[in-house]
């Protein structure tokens, strides 16, 4: 990897990319495994884990709660000794750095706690959306006492002493506020009901959280829009976490734009993973996916000529960045709709996007909850990233085929994917593509 004041130069390639690639454990997968084998009586055993500055940050949370956990990150491997739903600690003081995941799951978790918990967040953090969840969790006997704006990170939380038996929340803004509520309602220890108020964005991250739920012994009844627990706790398992669908798009959308093929080893269309829903978009533009016992193959049309779309990413918003990245190449109109959630994200990604693609001389038009981006030849720029591993990853793929791309900032996919440019470069270098 070349960099020049941390700036990665993306290498254009000549010919088809031809490569295979085992990504990491999804993020999404991980961060949900840590919790429930936390809550969980007795031990846990997760395999597959993905360590990044997002799970790190998760880990040290659960420690500095009291959590006891062996990790090996060389097998990817972590086990957890469950403190069966009660936190070892009354008192803690926890940073979640920038992980969405674990400010909004430790969130709910620490709000049904006894005791008194002080959690602080990066800068970029602090700006996320958070007042839903907290809201809610209020609404639920919960108190908390902001040490910044209020609504938001950081924040002083004392527990509810007795939860209601409903607690109401706006769903409206991220799925994760949702997930949270349901991750933690077996802490009630008795029948409660989840009421959602409004429309969930992404309903495939709260189907992967009902159905891990379920594997570590918690299954909550559904009545129209209700969830309802019966104040059953969770149980520890062995468990892997899937091949992150997330990170193995870009690898997919490499093969696409570049007419090459890519195997993405041990990824299924049997899976928890909203995100596989992108690469069935990158069948609607042209390519063709082929599934084995070693995974699903990606091909990409002859010349990587794509189809030009008009597609509701409503169930795979992560893949925002990565389709417009793409779009310039297609033989027409690329339009994203239903995606509003993107704008609370690690920067506001609809408005990211058009501007980066902007920079390129890219026309495009920004919609609330949607962009149409037009064909074009993408020009040198250097492409901000907001500090978000999406923006970096995907704008990297419109490097491959227009010359003087080079994406700002490489280290922010750190977040949730470490070696991602080293794996990148790997992929370049392979003799099909030079």
């Amino acid at each position: 990897m070349t960099k020049s004041q941390q700036t990665y130069v993306v290498p254009t390639v000549r010919g088809p990319i031809r490569f295979d690639i085992r990504v990491p454990g999804s993020k999404s997968i991980t961060n949900r495994a840590l919790l429930l084998g936390a809550l969980a009586e007795g031990r846990s055993e997760i395999e597959g884990v993905l360590f990044s500055n997002d799970s790190h940050h998760f880990i040290g949370c659960l420690r500095e709660l009291g959590v006891r956990l062996e990790v090996d990150e060389s097998r990817h491997f972590v086990q957890i000794a469950g403190v069966g739903g009660r936190l070892p600690r009354r008192e803690a003081t926890i940073d979640v750095g920038s992980a969405g995941t674990a400010a909004r799951f430790l969130t709910g978790v620490l709000a049904l706690s006894p005791g008194e918990y002080t959690v602080h967040a990066s800068e970029q953090m602090q700006k996320r959306p958070m007042a839903p969840l907290m809201d809610a969790l209020e609404q639920a006997g919960a108190h908390f006492e902001f040490l910044g704006t209020p609504g938001h990170l950081p924040y002083r939380v004392r527990a509810a002493e007795r939860p209601p038996a409903k607690i109401e929340i706006d769903s409206t803004a991220s799925s994760q506020f949702l997930s949270a509520l349901l991750l933690v309602c077996p802490l009630v220890g008795r029948s409660v009901e989840i009421h959602p108020l409004g429309p969930v964005p992404t309903p495939s991250y709260i189907e992967m959280t009902l159905r891990m739920m379920r594997s570590f012994g918690v299954e909550l009844t559904r009545r129209g829009d209700v969830f309802v627990s019966d104040g059953t706790g969770y149980t520890g398992q062995a468990y892997t976490v899937e091949p992150d669908i997330s990170s193995a798009c870009y690898f997919a959308g490499a093969a696409a734009i570049t007419g090459g093929r890519v195997l993405l080893r041990d990824v299924h269309q049997e899976t928890l993973q909203g995100d596989i829903s992108f690469l069935h978009i990158l069948e609607q533009m042209g390519c063709t996916l082929r599934e084995s016992a070693d995974g699903l193959d990606v091909s990409g049309p002859v010349g990587g000529r794509l189809k030009g779309i008009t597609i509701d990413m409503n169930d795979c918003p992560d893949q925002v960045p990565t389709l417009a990245a793409l779009a310039p190449f297609a033989d027409g109109p690329v339009e994203i709709r239903n995606v509003e959630q993107v704008r609370h994200h690690e920067c506001d990604r609809l408005a990211a996007v058009a501007k980066e693609l902007t920079r390129m001389g890219i026309e495009c038009e920004e919609y609330q909850a949607g962009i149409l981006i037009r064909p074009g030849a993408p020009q040198p720029c250097t492409v901000e990233t907001y500090d978000d591993h999406r923006m970096a990853m995907a704008f990297a793929l419109t490097g491959l085929r227009a010359e003087g791309i080079r994406i700002a900032n490489p280290s922010c996919t750190s977040k949730t994917f470490p070696t991602y440019f080293s794996i990148f470069d790997q992929m370049v270098s392979e003799p099909s593509a030079t």
